[in-house]
């Protein structure tokens, strides 16, 4: 589905991505952990068009989608959430994931002026795949932290990829909401035949629910496996998870 092939990205002296290269597997539910600092949201950055590649490709498909803009590969079928919240803060909770399925449809002109009525049933779906449905008419800047995450993946899913990145879905999360937003990303895959990727810190969520972790280090992946593999990793302990 997606393959990485000897990425390599420099900032000045820093090499924040070396040689990286790996694949996913359509219907794969898989993470990237390693510390602060290790390439991670480079390496998103890369996949999703933000960042060119000094070297390397990346393909979806079989097509390069190497460089090519956000909204392009966007439109392939990569949906992305950030590690800071990108909502529209002012908007009610139907009106941004409205937005968003109106964008993927290709009816995004003068939205605001006489969409209330479009979409209604397709943005329904998604608010309640994310159970946002109860608090459609609620302010989006005013959520808890937890329901302006839920509220930014609907946003990503309203634009129906098949392929999910999340980068730190549960940063800043109360143990609740993180059980909350974990359960939902196993529900996604499993209910709507998504492949996702995420970058998480919270280990408990890393082992729960990935199938496969990919650890980073320095900008290059030192181990892939199984979370049993990874847990029983000596390099891994050495490095990553003896910092825990």
């Amino acid at each position: 589905m997606l393959a990485a092939q000897q990425l390599m990205k420099k900032f000045g002296g820093l090499m924040a991505t070396n040689n990286v290269s790996f694949e996913i597997q359509q219907g794969e539910l898989s993470s990237i952990i390693g510390p602060n600092g290790a390439g991670k949201t480079t390496l998103f950055n890369l996949l999703t068009g933000h960042l060119r590649p000094d070297a390397g490709k990346v393909t979806f498909n079989g097509q390069d989608i190497t460089g090519l803009p956000p909204h392009e590969i966007c439109r392939l079928g990569i949906g992305r959430s950030f590690q800071h919240i990108n909502i529209f803060p002012r908007l009610s909770i139907f009106d941004n994931v409205q937005a968003a399925v109106l964008a993927g449809q290709g009816k995004c002109v003068n939205i605001f002026a006489s969409a209330k009525n479009m979409a209604w049933e397709e943005t329904l779906q998604v608010l309640e795949t994310v159970e946002l449905a109860g608090k459609k008419e609620h302010t989006a800047g005013l959520l808890s932290h937890g329901d302006q995450k839920r509220l930014e993946i609907g946003i990503a899913l309203a634009l129906r990829p098949s392929l999910l990145l999340l980068d730190e879905p549960t940063a800043g999360m109360s143990p609740e909401e993180t059980a909350g937003i974990a359960n939902l990303i196993q529900r996604m895959v499993r209910e709507q035949g998504l492949t996702a990727l995420f970058v998480e810190h919270d280990m408990s969520v890393v082992f729960g629910i990935s199938q496969k972790i990919r650890v980073l280090h320095l900008g290059r992946i030192i181990a892939t496996g199984t979370p049993e593999e990874i847990r029983s990793d000596m390099q891994v302990q050495q490095i990553y998870l003896g910092e825990e």
